[in-house]
Protein backbone atom coordinates (compact mmCIF):
# COMPACT_ATOMS: atom_id res chain seq x y z
CA UNK A 1 0.00 0.00 0.00
CA UNK A 2 1.34 3.39 -1.01
CA UNK A 3 1.69 5.93 1.79
CA UNK A 4 2.97 9.46 1.69
CA UNK A 5 5.63 10.49 4.20
CA UNK A 6 3.84 13.73 5.03
CA UNK A 7 1.01 13.70 7.53
CA UNK A 8 -0.40 14.88 10.83
CA UNK A 9 -2.05 13.16 13.79
CA UNK A 10 -3.12 14.17 17.26
CA UNK A 11 -4.92 12.73 20.28
CA UNK A 12 -5.71 13.70 23.88
CA UNK A 13 -6.94 12.16 27.12
CA UNK A 14 -7.75 13.09 30.72
CA UNK A 15 -6.51 11.00 33.63
CA UNK A 16 -6.97 11.85 37.33
CA UNK A 17 -7.19 15.59 36.74
CA UNK A 18 -4.36 15.71 34.21
CA UNK A 19 -4.88 16.52 30.52
CA UNK A 20 -2.47 14.92 28.03
CA UNK A 21 -2.25 16.09 24.42
CA UNK A 22 0.14 14.70 21.78
CA UNK A 23 0.76 15.93 18.26
CA UNK A 24 2.63 14.06 15.50
CA UNK A 25 3.93 15.68 12.32
CA UNK A 26 5.88 13.87 9.62
CA UNK A 27 7.88 15.09 6.63
CA UNK A 28 10.03 13.43 3.97
CA UNK A 29 13.25 11.74 4.97
CA UNK A 30 15.35 8.97 3.47
CA UNK A 31 15.20 7.07 6.77
CA UNK A 32 13.14 7.34 9.96
CA UNK A 33 14.16 10.26 12.15
CA UNK A 34 12.31 11.13 15.35
CA UNK A 35 12.26 14.39 17.28
CA UNK A 36 10.42 14.05 20.61
CA UNK A 37 9.57 17.08 22.75
CA UNK A 38 8.39 16.37 26.30
CA UNK A 39 7.86 18.44 29.46
CA UNK A 40 10.96 18.53 31.62
CA UNK A 41 9.53 16.24 34.29
CA UNK A 42 8.66 13.57 31.69
CA UNK A 43 11.93 13.50 29.77
CA UNK A 44 12.66 9.99 31.02
CA UNK A 45 9.74 8.67 28.91
CA UNK A 46 11.45 9.58 25.62
CA UNK A 47 13.25 6.21 25.54
CA UNK A 48 9.82 4.50 25.63
CA UNK A 49 8.03 6.75 23.13
CA UNK A 50 10.61 6.52 20.34
CA UNK A 51 10.46 2.69 19.93
CA UNK A 52 6.66 2.90 19.93
CA UNK A 53 6.78 5.33 16.99
CA UNK A 54 9.31 3.16 15.15
CA UNK A 55 6.99 0.18 15.38
CA UNK A 56 4.27 2.11 13.56
CA UNK A 57 6.22 4.36 11.16
CA UNK A 58 8.91 3.16 8.73
CA UNK A 59 10.22 6.29 7.02
CA UNK A 60 10.04 10.04 7.43
CA UNK A 61 11.05 12.78 9.81
CA UNK A 62 8.54 12.53 12.68
CA UNK A 63 8.15 15.23 15.34
CA UNK A 64 6.18 14.32 18.47
CA UNK A 65 5.11 17.11 20.85
CA UNK A 66 3.52 16.25 24.22
CA UNK A 67 1.69 18.87 26.28
CA UNK A 68 0.52 18.17 29.82
CA UNK A 69 -1.84 20.28 31.94
CA UNK A 70 -2.20 19.08 35.54
CA UNK A 71 -5.04 20.69 37.49
CA UNK A 72 -5.02 18.23 40.38
CA UNK A 73 -3.70 18.95 43.87
CA UNK A 74 -0.81 16.60 43.22
CA UNK A 75 0.61 19.14 40.77
CA UNK A 76 1.52 21.51 43.62
CA UNK A 77 5.20 21.99 44.32
CA UNK A 78 6.53 21.10 47.78
CA UNK A 79 8.05 23.83 49.95
CA UNK A 80 11.46 22.99 51.37
CA UNK A 81 11.01 24.66 54.75
CA UNK A 82 14.62 24.20 55.84
CA UNK A 83 15.92 25.91 52.68
CA UNK A 84 13.37 28.72 53.01
CA UNK A 85 14.27 29.27 56.68
CA UNK A 86 17.93 29.44 55.78
CA UNK A 87 17.27 32.11 53.14
CA UNK A 88 15.10 34.11 55.58
CA UNK A 89 17.83 34.12 58.23
CA UNK A 90 20.39 35.36 55.72
CA UNK A 91 18.12 38.12 54.40
CA UNK A 92 17.34 39.30 57.94
CA UNK A 93 21.04 39.88 58.50
CA UNK A 94 21.09 42.33 55.59
CA UNK A 95 21.61 45.89 56.99
CA UNK A 96 18.86 47.37 54.81
CA UNK A 97 16.35 44.86 56.22
CA UNK A 98 17.51 45.39 59.79
CA UNK A 99 17.15 49.15 59.43
CA UNK A 100 13.66 48.83 57.96
CA UNK A 101 14.58 50.31 54.59
CA UNK A 102 13.58 47.03 52.92
CA UNK A 103 10.81 44.67 53.88
CA UNK A 104 11.06 40.93 53.82
CA UNK A 105 8.78 39.61 51.05
CA UNK A 106 7.97 35.90 50.82
CA UNK A 107 7.20 35.74 47.10
CA UNK A 108 10.72 36.33 45.78
CA UNK A 109 12.13 33.95 48.37
CA UNK A 110 9.99 31.11 46.97
CA UNK A 111 11.69 31.55 43.61
CA UNK A 112 15.16 30.95 45.05
CA UNK A 113 16.88 27.65 44.16
CA UNK A 114 15.86 24.70 46.28
CA UNK A 115 12.83 26.30 47.94
CA UNK A 116 10.13 24.83 45.69
CA UNK A 117 10.63 21.21 44.75
CA UNK A 118 8.68 18.86 42.47
CA UNK A 119 6.04 16.64 44.09
CA UNK A 120 7.49 13.69 45.94
CA UNK A 121 5.40 11.10 44.06
CA UNK A 122 7.47 11.33 40.87
CA UNK A 123 7.30 7.60 40.19
CA UNK A 124 3.53 7.50 40.61
CA UNK A 125 3.13 10.51 38.31
CA UNK A 126 5.37 8.84 35.72
CA UNK A 127 3.28 5.67 35.85
CA UNK A 128 0.07 7.64 35.31
CA UNK A 129 1.64 9.59 32.47
CA UNK A 130 3.08 6.44 30.89
CA UNK A 131 -0.32 4.75 30.73
CA UNK A 132 -2.08 7.83 29.35
CA UNK A 133 0.61 8.60 26.78
CA UNK A 134 0.66 5.02 25.49
CA UNK A 135 -3.03 5.24 24.66
CA UNK A 136 -3.01 8.64 22.95
CA UNK A 137 0.22 7.84 21.10
CA UNK A 138 -1.49 4.87 19.45
CA UNK A 139 -4.44 7.04 18.44
CA UNK A 140 -2.18 9.79 17.10
CA UNK A 141 -0.22 7.22 15.06
CA UNK A 142 -3.51 5.86 13.68
CA UNK A 143 -4.54 9.34 12.56
CA UNK A 144 -1.10 10.04 11.08
CA UNK A 145 -1.06 6.77 9.13
CA UNK A 146 -4.61 7.35 7.90
CA UNK A 147 -3.64 10.75 6.54
CA UNK A 148 -0.52 9.30 4.93
CA UNK A 149 -2.66 6.67 3.20
CA UNK A 150 -5.03 9.33 1.84
CA UNK A 151 -2.07 11.31 0.54
CA UNK A 152 -0.66 8.07 -0.87
CA UNK A 153 -3.81 7.53 -2.96
CA UNK A 154 -3.19 10.86 -4.70
CA UNK A 155 0.45 9.88 -5.26
CA UNK A 156 -0.60 6.60 -6.91
CA UNK A 157 -2.90 8.48 -9.28
CA UNK A 158 -0.10 10.81 -10.32
CA UNK A 159 2.51 8.05 -10.58
CA UNK A 160 0.21 6.01 -12.83
CA UNK A 161 -0.14 8.96 -15.20
CA UNK A 162 3.63 8.91 -15.73
CA UNK A 163 3.50 5.10 -16.09
CA UNK A 164 0.96 5.45 -18.89
CA UNK A 165 3.14 7.96 -20.74
CA UNK A 166 6.11 5.58 -20.61
CA UNK A 167 3.97 2.60 -21.63
CA UNK A 168 2.53 4.43 -24.64
CA UNK A 169 5.91 5.71 -25.86
CA UNK A 170 7.54 2.32 -25.31
CA UNK A 171 4.85 0.66 -27.44
CA UNK A 172 5.60 3.21 -30.16
CA UNK A 173 9.32 2.42 -30.00
CA UNK A 174 8.67 -1.34 -30.12
CA UNK A 175 6.49 -0.89 -33.19
CA UNK A 176 8.83 1.48 -34.97
CA UNK A 177 12.22 -0.07 -34.18
CA UNK A 178 12.17 -2.79 -36.94
CA UNK A 179 11.51 -0.22 -39.66
CA UNK A 180 14.37 2.00 -38.51
CA UNK A 181 16.96 -0.29 -40.15
CA UNK A 182 14.89 -0.46 -43.35
CA UNK A 183 14.67 3.32 -43.50
CA UNK A 184 18.41 3.56 -42.93
CA UNK A 185 19.00 1.06 -45.76
CA UNK A 186 16.87 3.09 -48.17
CA UNK A 187 18.60 6.36 -47.25
CA UNK A 188 22.04 4.77 -47.49
CA UNK A 189 21.37 3.17 -50.88
CA UNK A 190 19.94 6.38 -52.30
CA UNK A 191 22.89 8.42 -51.07
CA UNK A 192 25.51 5.94 -52.34
CA UNK A 193 23.74 5.53 -55.70
CA UNK A 194 23.64 9.28 -56.15
CA UNK A 195 27.35 9.64 -55.36
CA UNK A 196 28.46 6.73 -57.54
CA UNK A 197 26.18 7.73 -60.40
CA UNK A 198 28.14 10.92 -60.72
CA UNK A 199 31.34 8.89 -60.83
CA UNK A 200 29.90 6.45 -63.36
CA UNK A 201 29.97 3.43 -61.06
CA UNK A 202 27.29 1.24 -59.49
CA UNK A 203 27.14 -0.27 -56.04
CA UNK A 204 26.93 -3.94 -55.21
CA UNK A 205 23.86 -4.99 -53.21
CA UNK A 206 26.05 -7.07 -50.94
CA UNK A 207 27.90 -3.95 -49.82
CA UNK A 208 24.65 -2.25 -48.88
CA UNK A 209 23.48 -5.33 -46.99
CA UNK A 210 26.78 -5.51 -45.08
CA UNK A 211 26.61 -1.85 -44.07
CA UNK A 212 22.97 -2.13 -43.00
CA UNK A 213 23.78 -5.24 -40.96
CA UNK A 214 26.53 -3.36 -39.10
CA UNK A 215 24.16 -0.45 -38.48
CA UNK A 216 21.39 -2.76 -37.29
CA UNK A 217 23.74 -4.47 -34.82
CA UNK A 218 24.99 -1.19 -33.42
CA UNK A 219 21.51 0.23 -33.02
CA UNK A 220 19.75 -2.90 -31.75
CA UNK A 221 17.68 -1.77 -28.78
CA UNK A 222 15.56 -4.89 -28.31
CA UNK A 223 17.23 -5.86 -25.02
CA UNK A 224 16.92 -2.38 -23.57
CA UNK A 225 13.28 -2.14 -24.63
CA UNK A 226 12.58 -5.52 -23.04
CA UNK A 227 14.28 -4.56 -19.76
CA UNK A 228 12.52 -1.21 -19.65
CA UNK A 229 9.22 -3.00 -20.20
CA UNK A 230 10.03 -5.41 -17.36
CA UNK A 231 10.86 -2.54 -14.99
CA UNK A 232 7.64 -0.79 -15.97
CA UNK A 233 5.62 -3.92 -15.25
CA UNK A 234 7.28 -4.28 -11.83
CA UNK A 235 6.58 -0.59 -11.16
CA UNK A 236 2.88 -1.06 -11.92
CA UNK A 237 2.67 -4.14 -9.69
CA UNK A 238 4.17 -2.24 -6.77
CA UNK A 239 1.71 0.64 -7.18
CA UNK A 240 -1.18 -1.85 -7.12
CA UNK A 241 0.17 -3.84 -4.17
CA UNK A 242 -1.89 -3.97 -0.97
CA UNK A 243 0.98 -5.25 1.18
CA UNK A 244 1.70 -3.17 4.27
CA UNK A 245 5.38 -2.48 3.68
CA UNK A 246 7.48 0.54 2.69
CA UNK A 247 8.25 0.68 -1.04
CA UNK A 248 9.53 4.23 -1.57
CA UNK A 249 13.20 3.28 -1.87
CA UNK A 250 12.39 0.36 -4.19
CA UNK A 251 10.39 2.66 -6.46
CA UNK A 252 13.29 5.10 -6.47
CA UNK A 253 15.67 2.30 -7.50
CA UNK A 254 13.27 1.19 -10.27
CA UNK A 255 13.10 4.74 -11.59
CA UNK A 256 16.90 4.87 -11.76
CA UNK A 257 16.99 1.58 -13.66
CA UNK A 258 14.32 2.77 -16.09
CA UNK A 259 16.31 5.94 -16.71
CA UNK A 260 19.44 3.85 -17.36
CA UNK A 261 17.67 1.84 -20.06
CA UNK A 262 16.14 4.96 -21.59
CA UNK A 263 19.57 6.63 -21.81
CA UNK A 264 21.03 3.55 -23.51
CA UNK A 265 18.22 3.50 -26.06
CA UNK A 266 18.78 7.19 -26.75
CA UNK A 267 22.52 6.67 -27.28
CA UNK A 268 22.08 3.68 -29.61
CA UNK A 269 19.29 4.96 -31.82
CA UNK A 270 19.54 7.93 -34.18
CA UNK A 271 15.98 7.50 -35.41
CA UNK A 272 13.94 10.69 -35.00
CA UNK A 273 10.71 8.97 -33.96
CA UNK A 274 12.46 6.89 -31.32
CA UNK A 275 14.44 9.90 -30.07
CA UNK A 276 11.25 11.91 -29.56
CA UNK A 277 9.61 9.03 -27.72
CA UNK A 278 12.66 8.69 -25.45
CA UNK A 279 12.52 12.39 -24.59
CA UNK A 280 8.94 11.90 -23.35
CA UNK A 281 9.93 8.74 -21.46
CA UNK A 282 12.85 10.43 -19.71
CA UNK A 283 10.65 13.38 -18.76
CA UNK A 284 8.10 11.01 -17.20
CA UNK A 285 10.83 9.12 -15.33
CA UNK A 286 12.22 12.38 -13.92
CA UNK A 287 8.79 13.25 -12.57
CA UNK A 288 8.51 9.76 -11.08
CA UNK A 289 11.85 10.21 -9.35
CA UNK A 290 10.62 13.45 -7.82
CA UNK A 291 7.34 11.98 -6.62
CA UNK A 292 8.71 8.77 -5.10
CA UNK A 293 10.72 10.91 -2.70
CA UNK A 294 7.35 11.46 -0.99
CA UNK A 295 6.55 7.74 -0.73
CA UNK A 296 7.14 5.85 2.53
Amino acid sequence: MIRSMTGFGEASANAEGTHYFIELRSLNNKYLKTNIRLPDDLQSLEAEIEPHIRRRINRGSVTAILKVSDTSASAAMTVNHDALQHYVEQVRQTPAVQSGELTLALGPLLELPGVLQPPADDEARLDRARAAIRGILDKACDHLISMREREGAFLVEDLMKHHNVIETRLALITEHAPSAAEEYEARLKARVDSMLEEAGHGVEPVDIIREVAVYAEKTDISEEVSRLGGHLEHYQEMLASTEDRPIGRTLDFLAQEMLREANTIASKSADTTISRAIVDIKGAIDRIKEQVQNVE
